[in-house]
C-alpha cells in the first residue's frame, strides 16, 4: 500500500487581506479562504496516482490552521483523499515557517507515510520554506519545484521532473521522500455534488498540543518559538495615477522620460 500524506493550508484571499498591528501577522477571521493553490496541484497529483491503482494507494490530508480550516479539508475530502486531518490549537497560532514545520512534523510523526507532498509555497508567505524544513526534520530525501511525477517500476519510489530556471532535471528517488509542487504539476478537478455530500457525513479529527506534545519541542512551536520578527507588515497599495505627458515629438517624449529616470535615481 502506497501511504501519501499531503499538506495543505488553507490561505485568505489575497484580495482581502487584513494585518493586526500588534502581532504583524495576517487576521484570517471573516476572510474568505481558499486551499493554497501550488497544494492543491500537489493533492491532484495525489489523487491521480490513486486513481492508477485505488486499491493500493491511500490519501491523507493534513492541514495546520484555526477551527475553520475544516472547510478545506472537507474539499479535499470532496476531491477524494480517504482521510483528513486537521492540526489546530492556540498554542500552534502565530508561528512561523519554522515553528510551522516543527508542528506539521509532529504530527506527521503520528502518520504512515510513503510520499509526502507539499506545495512549493503559500500564498500568503511566499517563502517555499516549509517544505523543504518538513523533510529536513525527518531525515528524508527531497525534491523541490516539481512539475511531473510518476513511480518506478518496480514502485520503490519516483521518477520526478523538476523545474529548473531555463531547463529541468529528471531525478529519481527512494521512498520515504517529500516533494515540493508546483502550479504545473497537475490541474486540480472539480468536486462532486455526491462526493461533496459525503465529506460532510465523514469525521474530521482535530488534534491539539496535546495529541502530538509527545513528537514535539515545546520551545518550537507558535508565535513563542518563532525565530522570525517582522519588523512592519502592510497590505499592497495601490499605484498613484502617474503622469500622462501629451503634444510631445518623439525626441521629447525621450528626454522627458530620461529626465523622470534620473530625477528617481533610476539612471
Amino acid at each position: 500500500m502506497l501511504k501519501i500524506v499531503v499538506c495543505m493550508k488553507q490561505v485568505p484571499d489575497t484580495n482581502e487581506v487584513r494585518l493586526d498591528p500588534e502581532t504583524n501577522t495576517l487576521i484570517r477571521e471573516g476572510v474568505p479562504s481558499i486551499i493554497n493553490p501550488d497544494d492543491k496541484s500537489g493533492l491532484e497529483c495525489a489523487l491521480r496516482l490513486k486513481d492508477a491503482d485505488p486499491d493500493n494507494v491511500h490519501v491523507t490530508a493534513l492541514s495546520m490552521g484555526p477551527p475553520q480550516a475544516d472547510i478545506a479539508l472537507r474539499e479535499a475530502l470532496a476531491m477524494g483523499v480517504d482521510d483528513a486531518v486537521l492540526v489546530s490549537g492556540r498554542e500552534f497560532g502565530g508561528a512561523d515557517t519554522w515553528a510551522t514545520s516543527c508542528t506539521i512534523t509532529g504530527a506527521l510523526e503520528h502518520l504512515d507515510y510513503d510520499l509526502i507532498i507539499t506545495g512549493r509555497q503559500a500564498i500568503d508567505g511566499d517563502t517555499a520554506q516549509v517544505g523543504p524544513q518538513i523533510a529536513e526534520h525527518i531525515g528524508i530525501t527531497q525534491v523541490s519545484y516539481v512539475e511531473g511525477l510518476e513511480l518506478l517500476d518496480d514502485k520503490s519510489g519516483i521518477r520526478v521532473k523538476r523545474q529548473y530556471e531555463d531547463r529541468y532535471h529528471v531525478i529519481e528517488v527512494k521512498f520515504p521522500c517529500l516533494i515540493t509542487a508546483i502550479a504545473e504539476l497537475a490541474e486540480p478537478r472539480y468536486m462532486t455534488v455526491g462526493k461533496i455530500f459525503d465529506a460532510y457525513q465523514k469525521e474530521v479529527p482535530m488534534w491539539g498540543l496535546k495529541d502530538i506534545e509527545d513528537k514535539l519541542d515545546l520551545s518550537n512551536i507558535g508565535l513563542k518559538g518563532s525565530p522570525t520578527r517582522v519588523k512592519k507588515s502592510f497590505p499592497k497599495q495601490g499605484k498613484g495615477k502617474g503622469v500622462v505627458l501629451t503634444d510631445l515629438t518623439a525626441d521629447e517624449a525621450a528626454a522627458a522620460i530620461v529626465a523622470k529616470l534620473q530625477e528617481k535615481y533610476i539612471i
